[in-house]
């Protein structure tokens, strides 16, 4: 994934609400990311259909199980051929691997198989709530920190991570360790429920591989124009 997507996420109930978003775009090709909702909602078929159509999928389900089943079940999702997912790094080294070795066997012949991402902290989530919740005592860059380092050494292609978290991991992972950042925010938008939110100028800045746009691009008037506005910062990110 080396083209610096602006993905949108598809946060929506159904495929009637999906299909209206979309309109608005033509037939131009987007990345799309399908998250729970949607995919628990209208199942396989709809990454099957868009991917018929063109679209790059990010399907985002955010695998955390045993490493057996999350295995098994990343064969499952790299035979829709979808482009990117998501496993939680807090299941652990055997999980990771398990999930990239899942992805591999699931992967048709011929084909390259789904990079592989994994969570470090949700972007909803604050330091105190870090410490004071989940009862990791660290502060939430260490926590990032070690793991993502445990999610390279796992054999993940990157990390889903807070753009400003994203020096640090590049500081101390690979080149090619790929940083995707959500709780992305238009100028001046409120940040909702998200804790860690900046524009896409600043995520361009601060070295972000790819961003996930989702309700700043779902929830305006013109979702096309607003795609376009948010991708011209990203591309352009002095111009805001």
């Amino acid at each position: 994934m080396n083209d610096r997507p602006l993905i949108i996420a598809m946060d929506v109930p159904d495929k009637s609400e999906a299909d209206a978003l979309l309109a608005s775009f033509g037939q131009r090709p987007l990345f799309l990311k399908v998250g729970m909702e949607l995919f628990y909602k209208e199942g396989p078929a709809l990454v099957e259909e868009w991917k018929a159509k063109g679209h790059r999928v990010f399907l985002d389900l955010k695998l955390h199980d045993i490493p057996n089943t999350v295995q098994r079940a990343a064969a499952q999702l790299a035979r829709l051929q979808v482009d990117l997912i998501t496993v939680h790094a807090a299941g652990g080294s055997r999980m990771m691997a398990g999930a990239v070795e899942g992805l591999e066997q699931g992967t048709w012949s011929g084909q390259k198989r789904p990079a592989c991402i994994a969570v470090t902290q949700l972007t909803s989530t604050s330091e105190s709530m870090l410490n004071e919740e989940l009862g990791i005592p660290l502060s939430m860059n260490e926590a990032v920190l070690a793991y993502a380092g445990l999610a390279e050494q796992s054999g993940q292609d990157g990390v889903v991570c807070a753009a400003g978290e994203v020096p640090l991991i590049k500081s101390a992972r690979s080149s090619s360790f790929m940083t995707v950042t959500p709780g992305i925010r238009g100028t001046g938008e409120a940040a909702g429920d998200q804790a860690r939110v900046v524009t896409p100028g600043a995520a361009a800045d601060l070295g972000s591989d790819a961003i996930v746009v989702g309700r700043s691009i779902t929830n305006a008037a013109d979702s096309a124009a607003a795609y376009e506005q948010m991708e011209q910062e990203w591309r352009m990110p002095n111009a805001e």
